[in-house]
């Protein structure tokens, strides 16, 4: 007898149920705090993803609604996946989960874009968060300004 998948009765459930994996969450870190769009960028990030995971992340994000493709009518190579508004509500759980952790790394295998963030976001969480926001909505809005000239 197959059992009934039920959906989740509580927010922290359903939010899981979404974003659960640590791929997600990698990836909506990649788009808003690296400003990274292209499959190959998401590849090159440290933590190595696989390809069959990466492109079953994005469709599911996709899906979701976290993320949308700037031009649906692309090529396979020109695809740039941007955060939705939804996406974006992401990035105060990312900044969460980076508090929690951040003390337990040694910062010797921190690039420089590493040592800089966590410099920021140690310094003051809240500016970290508004002034990355802002950066990446006036990134998504020159990329969308580069799409209708092209």
């Amino acid at each position: 007898m197959k059992m009934k998948t039920l959906d989740p009765t509580c927010a922290i459930a359903f939010s899981t149920k979404l974003l659960g994996d640590k791929w997600s969450l990698l990836i909506l870190r990649d788009i808003i705090l690296h400003k990274k769009t292209r499959f190959k960028e998401f590849r090159s990030s440290k933590e190595n993803i696989a390809t069959n995971i990466l492109s079953n992340r994005l469709k599911s994000m996709n899906s979701f609604g976290f993320i949308e493709l700037l031009d649906p009518e692309g090529t396979k190579k020109s695809r740039q996946y941007i955060a939705t508004n939804k996406g974006l509500s992401v990035l105060p759980i990312i900044i969460e989960f980076y508090l929690f952790s951040i003390h337990s790394i040694d910062e010797s295998v921190l690039n420089e874009s590493q040592l800089m963030i966590k410099s920021e976001v140690l310094e003051n969480r809240n500016r970290f968060e508004k002034e990355r926001k802002e950066s990446y909505l006036n990134f998504v809005k020159e990329l969308k300004v580069l799409k209708t000239v092209v």
